[in-house]
């Protein structure tokens, strides 16, 4: 008997990917959701073995991490500015 093996990491690495790269400018969420995603990727291609979803929730978590992390990082300049009064 075959055994039906699932891909719910895959697809809540897909998820957290598309949700963290669209809220990437939102104080660093897209980060976190980015890393979430990147966990849940390599969790899914362990168990699974490699397949698209959990390939495409990497890419995009990673472009979730570096996303968010560089909107943060304006964030905490622009914030740092403003208090200087320049």
């Amino acid at each position: 008997m075959e055994q039906n093996l699932s891909n719910g990491s895959g697809v809540g690495s897909l998820v957290c990917g598309i949700v963290g790269v669209l809220t990437g400018w939102l104080f660093g969420l897209g980060a976190i959701l980015g890393i979430i995603a990147i966990v849940l990727s390599a969790q899914s291609k362990k168990a699974v073995g490699n397949n698209g979803m959990a390939t495409a929730g990497l890419v995009l978590g990673i472009i979730a991490v570096v996303w968010g992390a560089f909107y943060l990082l304006c964030t905490i300049c622009i914030g740092g500015i403003a208090c200087l009064g320049a």
